[in-house]
């Protein structure tokens, strides 16, 4: 492995964890442990930890899942590892 694909793999992992902490947030603290606390705050009659369980994380998470299509593919070009490099690579190997 090169030190150009250690550098893609480091910063790839960087943001898994960085989308993977916000996840645990919204998914666990943010609709179970602190659901009390944040029903304290209304949104259409409910409260938002009711709310965030219920509706609110289900946004979140598409929302994680475009944001890591964008920097992923940032991080491709960046890298030079997009998809028709790699496929244009193979075909020369066969």
């Amino acid at each position: 492995m090169s030190n150009n694909d250690n550098h893609y793999w480091k910063e790839n992992i960087r943001i898994l964890s960085i989308l993977l902490g916000i996840w645990f947030v919204v998914s666990f603290l943010m609709s179970v442990i602190f659901v009390d606390q944040l029903d304290v705050i209304r949104i259409g009659g409910f409260g938002f930890g009711f709310w965030m369980a219920q509706q609110g994380s289900i946004y979140i998470y598409v929302i994680l899942i475009f944001v890591y299509l964008k920097l992923m593919d940032r991080l491709d070009k960046k890298y030079h590892h997009e998809e028709k490099d790699i496929l244009e690579e193979e075909n020369r190997i066969d």
